[in-house]
């Protein structure tokens, strides 16, 4: 054969890796929360495949800290500890205030539609977190923050970024609630850093955006946030479960007249609880 130009075949994605990528991503999107009890049997019939598959991909997550298994018990998305969160927070810290330092300083052709598309972001962010729907708003930023590192030029810093990106969309998740309009707004003045073509400001503004985001990891939270004032309002529905409060793991299971309320206390995220809130919340 001569002048022909041969490309390589396409490899199909490896099973085990399409279920690896899939439970990831269930985790990451808060459909599988901490402390929940992964069946195997159950994902394998959702997912469509074997057993087998499955068993791969929770030994791989079990080994890069995602879940943990238990002898006699199964396996259980990983519940992260304090000390996790903050080793990864100061490393995000690290990696977000360069990635923003560059981002300011860089000089690119693009540059006018590169900010166009963070301001883009950020509007999109603020909505979702405004109405409420946090997995939005938790994507956008991701987005914002990938969109940054992009801006900045390193791809080797784009790449560290982004890996350590999905594991703090995960932690992030669980404090967007409490984050809120706050977070877009720290994320407003990055933008004005990085168009004005100020580094160190730009640097400052992330590794704060960061500790913020740590405060709000640690901060105590009620179960939700509309409960001020509606414990009183008509009859309460008791809530149990062992997954993130609100997730398919919380079942209702009675009705009562009590007036008060247990508040959800992240400092024991995820561990066996009863609360009680308004019905009609429910």
């Amino acid at each position: 054969m001569t002048g022909a130009m041969i490309r390589p075949l396409q490899r199909p994605v490896p099973l085990r890796q399409s279920v690896y990528d899939a439970l990831i991503d269930l985790i990451v999107g808060g459909d599988l929360p901490p402390g929940q009890h992964m069946v195997e049997t159950d994902l394998a019939r959702q997912l469509g495949v074997s057993r087998q598959p499955i068993r791969e991909a929770l030994h791989r997550m079990e080994a890069e800290g995602w879940v943990d298994l238990r002898p006699s018990q199964g396996a259980f998305v990983h519940v992260p500890t304090d000390s996790e969160v903050d080793e990864l927070l100061d490393v995000r810290a690290l990696l977000e205030a360069e990635t923003a330092r560059l981002a300011a300083a860089s000089t690119g052709s693009d540059r006018q539609a590169q900010l166009a598309r963070l301001r883009e972001i950020c509007r999109e962010g603020e909505a979702a977190a405004d109405a409420g729907e946090f997995g939005t708003a938790v994507a956008a930023n991701t987005a914002f923050h990938a969109e940054i590192a992009v801006i900045g030029g390193n791809a080797t810093l784009a790449e560290l970024a982004d890996i350590v990106g999905r594991r703090v969309q995960w932690y992030y998740r669980m404090v967007a609630p409490a984050r809120g309009h706050g977070s877009w707004s720290e994320h407003a003045e990055m933008i004005e850093a990085i168009e004005a073509g100020d580094p160190d400001r730009a640097q400052a503004l992330a590794r704060r955006h960061t500790e913020r985001t740590r405060l709000a990891y640690h901060q105590p939270r009620p179960a939700t946030s509309s409960a001020t004032g509606l414990a009183s309002q008509g009859s309460l529905t008791t809530l149990t479960g062992s997954g993130a409060f609100g997730s398919p793991a919380w079942s209702m299971s009675s009705i009562s007249p009590r007036s008060d309320m247990m508040w959800y206390d992240p400092s024991a995220r995820y561990s066996r609880m009863i609360v009680q809130v308004p019905s009609a919340w429910v």
